[in-house]
């Protein structure tokens, strides 16, 4: 059974006050479409990067699986419940890390949790979840209100974890922390994942996506225009590498220079750069040995989940209308 699931959901906001005009043609009536047909679906046990640039509709996505706001048409499924019809079912086993979340500042770190379990009529130690999130006994006692950004990105996540949810949604999680916070985040929603759990991550930290995320989903101007493993979405796209070959005598360098695929080709002593695509590393590597140079070693470095999201974006046609995998 999918953990979420959306069929051909839009959601459009009324501009009543004309807070939007300047984003709407004058012939347009006063409404906003801030997700367009949107249809994906996320498996038992897997953690989903949901990625995008400002405005592309994540938020309010989100809020449509918490019932937060409620789709003009199409249907949201959350854990074999409707996520409207049922919204009180779905919330009992969802853990939920907002973005920007605010601490009461007159409870303490420890009463945060301790609301969180109530609330889920659970049974955990809030102490054991504050240790995991790596907030100790002091910090537990102290009001939130005297919390770093950081240690109250990690209140939020001891709360998120209360009632072992099996399902995560996790919105700008790293946010505020440390690398060594961020690192731990990483093991607790792998671990989480381990358990059963699913993982709704959403993040600007394209590092951290690619690090814990099964598949990712990219959406651009309320439509989801990507739908893959990082390799798979890799394999689609014209996102450079980085090739590295150690060379023993004089490469070709105009003939590798002309090779389609290649953008850039450096040296540095007996060593070759080259910026390609992955389908033209093979074409790089023939034409040096065409020339007479012996390829002695070679690495490479594959596009990262930045140059992929970037080439998705903000780049020309070619890929503005990849197949979304099913």
């Amino acid at each position: 059974m999918a953990a979420i699931e959306l069929n051909g959901v839009t959601k459009r906001f009324e501009d009543d006050e004309g807070l939007f005009d300047s984003l709407l043609p004058s012939s347009e009536p006063d409404t906003v479409t801030a997700v367009d047909d949107l249809s994906f679906s996320v498996a038992e046990g897997e953690v989903f990067g949901f990625l995008g640039p400002n405005g592309a509709g994540k938020s309010t996505t989100i809020n449509m699986l918490l019932d937060f706001a409620r789709p003009t048409s199409g249907s949201v499924r959350v854990l074999g419940h409707d996520a409207q019809a049922e919204s009180v079912a779905v919330r009992r086993r969802t853990g939920v890390l907002p973005e920007g979340y605010e601490v009461y500042d007159r409870l303490t770190g420890r009463e945060h949790v301790e609301f969180a379990i109530e609330s889920k009529e659970a049974d955990d130690d809030p102490d054991e979840l504050l240790s995991r999130v790596g907030l100790d006994a002091d910090e537990a006692a102290r009001r939130a209100g005297g919390y770093s950004k950081g240690m109250s990105q990690r209140l939020a996540l001891a709360m998120a974890l209360a009632g072992s949810p099996d399902l995560l949604v996790l919105d700008e999680p790293s946010s505020g922390l440390d690398p060594a916070g961020a690192r731990e985040m990483r093991d607790i929603v792998r671990a989480e994942a381990d358990r059963g759990a699913t993982v709704f991550f959403s993040s600007h930290v394209l590092g951290q996506v690619e690090a814990v995320c099964d598949r990712v989903g990219i959406m651009r101007d309320g439509e989801l225009i990507a739908e893959d493993t990082i390799e798979g979405l890799r394999d689609r796209v014209d996102a450079e590498a980085t090739l590295r070959i150690d060379v023993d005598g004089d490469a070709d360098l105009d003939a590798v220079r002309a090779l389609d695929g290649v953008s850039s080709v450096e040296t540095d002593g007996d060593r070759l750069v080259v910026g390609c695509t992955d389908d033209a590393k093979t074409r790089v590597i023939e034409a040096v040995e065409a020339g007479g140079a012996t390829v002695a070693d070679f690495e490479t470095d594959s596009a990262s989940l930045e140059d992929i999201f970037l080439a998705y974006t903000e780049g020309d046609d070619s890929a503005d209308e990849p197949e979304v995998a099913a």
